[in-house]
């Protein structure tokens, strides 16, 4: 193997840029030629390569977004667009590809190497945490420092007008982030796609008159839960206690965003090296992550349609935190 490439693609998440860094030095530190495809799929479709060098990674390690942009592509999901997508890639000379992303990508990922025989590692860059094979993925744990700090001064404002809070966070299939950002930031409550009483049991905790014993609440809402977000959850309750002063803000994009932890760096580093290396030992459809904080193969296709098993002990927490 002479030629690899590179690309990063669905949502952002912070330490995409470490890792494509790491893709990059590490390939030329085994004496390989690494390509960038700008704008994922869709870059790989239009032959938008790149050969990068050791300067053109530097001083991307601390920086959020990803160099190489992203992109979702329509085209990709059809038999015409990766047939483009291959001829490209091999007029290019390149023998093996490392996806960095999601569900999304690895789905694309798998798809295109079984068509094409062509090597492709995943490596897990989503904030979501929501990838079986790794105890974290690459951005999530950024994610969560960024909630909790969001948390924290929203906290100011509700304490001074006796307000209930309600946060929305991403968070469409799994709820890792509101769990574990939820936990940190002291709220009192959590509804989350894994868990169908939730919205019950906030019920029954405005109820018990939270005033007497608060003097603020929030509610951290994942976007994905079965009430419909944030909005809507504070809608019905308004509904059953018309007294209740309320206020939603939905967090957004701005969980995507920001300087990686040194964690997420640290992480990006090690699976982009080892990715390199998996092509190197003609490994394939494989995604490496960190289980244990030992580097670990996943089959892709076993890295999307398994989930993480929840942890319904830190329900037992909250529960506990929020008397």
């Amino acid at each position: 193997m002479k030629k690899i490439a590179v690309f990063t693609s669905g949502g952002d998440s912070p330490g995409m840029n470490a890792c494509v860094r790491a893709v990059v030095r590490a390939g030329i530190h085994y004496g390989l030629e690494v390509f960038g495809v700008k704008r994922g799929y869709k870059g790989m479709i239009d032959g938008d390569f790149v050969k990068m060098d050791a300067m053109m990674v530097s001083n991307i390690i601390q920086r959020g977004g990803t160099i190489l942009l992203s992109s979702r592509s329509d085209r990709f999901r059809t038999k015409e667009g990766r047939q483009q997508a291959y001829e490209k890639v091999k007029a290019a000379g390149i023998e093996g590809i490392v996806a960095i992303g999601g569900n999304g990508t690895f789905a694309g990922a798998r798809i295109f190497s079984e068509e094409f025989d062509i090597p492709v590692i995943g490596v897990p860059g989503t904030i979501d945490n929501d990838l079986y094979g790794t105890d974290k993925t690459i951005g999530y744990d950024t994610a969560l420092n960024t909630i909790v700090e969001a948390i924290d001064k929203i906290r100011d404002t509700a304490d001074s007008h006796n307000r209930v809070f309600f946060v929305e966070v991403m968070g469409r299939d799994a709820g890792f982030l509101a769990l574990n950002s939820g936990i940190a930031g002291g709220v009192e409550s959590i509804l989350i796609p894994e868990i169908e009483d939730d919205f019950l049991n906030l019920v029954q905790l405005l109820k018990k008159g939270w005033k007497r014993v608060k003097s603020s609440l929030i509610v951290l809402i994942a976007e994905g839960d079965e009430e419909g977000g944030a909005v809507k959850v504070a809608e019905q309750l308004r509904g059953k206690f018309p007294d209740l002063e309320t206020r939603v803000v939905i967090l957004g994009h701005l969980q995507r965003g920001g300087r990686p932890s040194c964690y997420d760096r640290v992480l990006a580093t090690r699976l982009g090296v080892s990715a390199v290396e998996a092509l190197i030992n003609g490994q394939s459809d494989i995604m490496v992550g960190e289980i244990n904080n030992v580097v670990v193969p996943t089959p892709l296709e076993k890295a999307v349609k398994q989930h993480h098993e929840f942890d319904k002990g830190k329900l037992h927490l909250l529960d506990i935190m929020s008397d």
